[in-house]
């Protein structure tokens, strides 16, 4: 499964809740809509209720707050759909055989980025709450030791045995290179303005041989 666009698969995954009345259907999907548009901040339960056509007091009734309302869209759908969609992306990546680190980290870059930018706004959401919410970190943490850095593990371990990484311990090397992929997206998608990127090419290439230029082993001299 291809999630290219969040929203919508989010839509079509509430859609086949059964534990859901018409009412809550319609109130999920509309404040999916409303939050991937304004932002989770910028939206209010009265927008939601009244865009849902339904009471303010059915959103407190079912959920208690606009917060747990996000909650019991976004957890469900992250625990049934992430761990198949990371999956897929790594499979997909080295299904093309790259025979460096060099060419895995750039088509994986350039894959998250083109992802990032069609779900910017629940990207954001979504780091926000990792960020602000200590619930929401807790129930994200296992999704993501589980599936990104067991993913990313699997990968270093397998350059690191053709040579091509610098030789430390897996795990340090993993986190040096989360931390600084981690801060660059969030950088560039919550906290610059894309527009001072002129070449999305270039742009490309200087992240890679920054990375590269910290994990790529050294060559003997002879």
């Amino acid at each position: 499964m291809r999630m290219s666009n969040l929203l919508d698969t989010m839509i079509a995954h509430s859609k086949l809740s059964k534990k859901q009345t018409d009412k809550q259907q319609k109130l999920v999907e509309t404040a999916i809509k409303i939050f991937a548009e304004k932002g989770f901040a910028n939206t209010s339960t009265s927008e939601i209720a009244q865009t849902a056509g339904v009471s303010e007091g059915a959103i407190f009734r079912h959920y208690g707050n606009k917060e747990n309302l996000l909650l019991s869209i976004v957890l469900p759908f992250l625990k049934e759909f992430l761990p198949n969609a990371i999956e897929e992306t790594f499979n997909e990546l080295l299904s093309q055989n790259p025979t460096t680190f060099e060419i895995f980290i750039r088509e994986l870059i350039k894959n998250r980025v083109h992802f990032i930018h069609e779900n910017k706004k629940l990207f954001q959401i979504l780091v926000k709450e990792i960020l602000y919410r200590e619930e929401f970190k807790k129930e994200m943490q296992p999704l993501y030791s589980e599936n990104i850095l067991q993913h990313l593990t699997i990968v270093i371990e397998m350059f690191k045995e053709r040579g091509d990484l610098i030789e430390i311990p897996s795990s340090i090397l993993l986190r040096m290179l989360l931390t600084f992929l981690g801060g660059y997206l969030i950088s560039r998608f919550m906290v610059l303005n894309e527009d001072f990127i002129k070449d999305e090419e270039a742009e490309l290439e200087e992240v890679v041989r920054f990375i590269m230029d910290g994990l790529r082993k050294p060559q003997q001299s002879h």
